[in-house]
């Protein structure tokens, strides 16, 4: 069995289990993780996990943040300055994020995410720009059904990895891997 494969029955099987209705909000954020190289193979299979959560009875909620950055851009006035001189974006790259908060709860605020999924992709697409760890703990007190982040990194017990790349966040989240047992981390 490909990891990937593993990664959708481990999904599966937590997918069709009850839902908690008093489970915090971290609690109600998954966590598939698999290896950075991996990032195509899980796009081109999101279509499963969607038909997985269909099957359980749960709505699938998909919001692809991989031109989240360009749409946000595209809002800003003073877009053509911030190209001509990128280190001036970096002040502003705290509005890109309560942007992006917004547009994910605007989601999770929808009448199918009560019972439902919200699935997020192109979470790499943020790498430099928006640290996942701080979009997950901002959007975790408005879930009300599940939301699961398609994760391309590693995670060593409690800590994850985006990308390999940066300091891990500490986070309790329900973390799905092709190596170990699903797991509240």
């Amino acid at each position: 069995m490909s990891k990937i494969d593993r990664l959708l029955q481990r999904y599966d099987d937590l997918v069709t289990l009850p839902w908690s209705a008093t489970d915090a909000g971290p609690q109600r954020v998954w966590l598939v993780v698999y290896d950075k190289a991996d990032e195509r193979r899980i796009r081109v299979r999101l279509t499963e996990f969607e038909t997985a959560t269909k099957k359980a009875g749960h709505t699938w909620i998909p919001v692809d943040l991989t031109d989240a950055f360009a749409r946000w851009m595209g809002t800003q006035d003073y877009r053509e300055a911030y190209f001509a001189e990128p280190d001036t974006l970096a002040m502003k790259l705290p509005r890109f994020h309560a942007w992006l908060v917004d547009q994910v709860r605007g989601e999770l605020a929808s009448p199918d995410a009560a019972h439902g999924v919200v699935a997020l992709s192109g979470v790499a697409a943020l790498f430099g720009l928006a640290r996942v760890s701080g979009l997950v703990n901002d959007l975790a007190p408005h879930i009300r059904g599940r939301m699961v982040v398609f994760f391309p990194g590693s995670r060593e017990e409690n800590n994850f990895h985006l990308l390999d790349a940066r300091d891990g966040w500490n986070y309790h989240a329900v973390a799905i891997t092709a190596h170990d047992e699903t797991e509240v981390a």
